[in-house]
């Protein structure tokens, strides 16, 4: 849920509403806040969409997109987890 809690953020921050953004992905308001929370992963259209729309590099929000997924595969493998974020943080450089 990394790339939800930095939507959040960001959203927050620019003082932007949950149906603008989903207005702006062609979807309700229902499935973003899905997106936001974790529930529903975004398509990486969209979050190349939402990085233009709040003028942050893509790759950073790309780089969330992929770590939510590595987490998702190793779900029920908390040593794996942690190693992989290590490995993670210490190879992505923005």
């Amino acid at each position: 849920m990394l790339l939800g809690q930095k939507i959040k953020e960001l959203r927050t921050e620019n003082g932007v509403l949950q149906r603008q953004l989903a207005s702006l992905l062609e979807i309700d308001t229902p499935m973003f806040s899905k997106i936001e929370r974790g529930d529903r992963r975004a398509k990486r259209t969209q979050v190349i969409q939402i990085a233009n729309y709040f003028n942050v590099d893509e790759k950073e929000l790309l780089a969330l997109w992929v770590a939510d997924k590595v987490l998702d595969a190793v779900e029920d493998e908390k040593e794996l987890k942690a190693d992989a974020i290590k490995i993670a943080q210490e190879k992505i450089t923005f």
